[in-house]
């Protein structure tokens, strides 16, 4: 089984991008405090991780993540490899996306940040229904 489960901060803006064929991509660097600490500095060292993703999911990373938010990624591990200008062969493994939650807490502007991509917001255009507690049928 290919999974992984990051949280993180992001190390830059993401970068939205799209195909020849017109399929929107997002990348993006995920800053990934390890569990432990290093022994001779006392401090939590950090992995950087490229993340990946497509479609309406890059779009919504590219409109909600900015430089340092903190969001939860969930996805699968993928190396692949490509020819350098040197002609040598360099290999890259990133983490494609299945899903990206939003989390921290509320923006300059006041709106709440978590919340996962993809999800529509609570009210989500919808109006509430004018009915008393003594007509619910439970």
């Amino acid at each position: 089984m290919n999974q992984v489960v990051l949280i993180g901060n992001l190390a830059n803006n993401p970068e939205v991008r799209k195909t020849p064929n017109g399929v929107s991509t997002c990348m993006f660097r995920l800053a990934v405090q390890r569990r432990y600490k290093n022994p001779q500095t006392g401090k939590v060292d950090a992995d950087f991780l490229t993340i990946i993703a497509w479609r309406q999911l890059a779009e919504l990373c590219g409109r909600y993540l900015t430089k340092g938010r903190k969001c939860a990624v969930t996805g699968s591990i993928q190396t692949r490899s490509y020819a350098a200008q040197d002609g040598s062969k360099r290999y890259v493994t990133e983490i494609v996306a299945d899903s990206v939650e939003f989390l921290g807490g509320r923006n300059e502007t006041g709106a709440d940040e978590s919340g996962a991509a993809g999800e529509a917001p609570p009210d989500a255009g919808f109006t509430p229904a004018d009915i008393s507690d003594d007509e619910l049928p439970f």
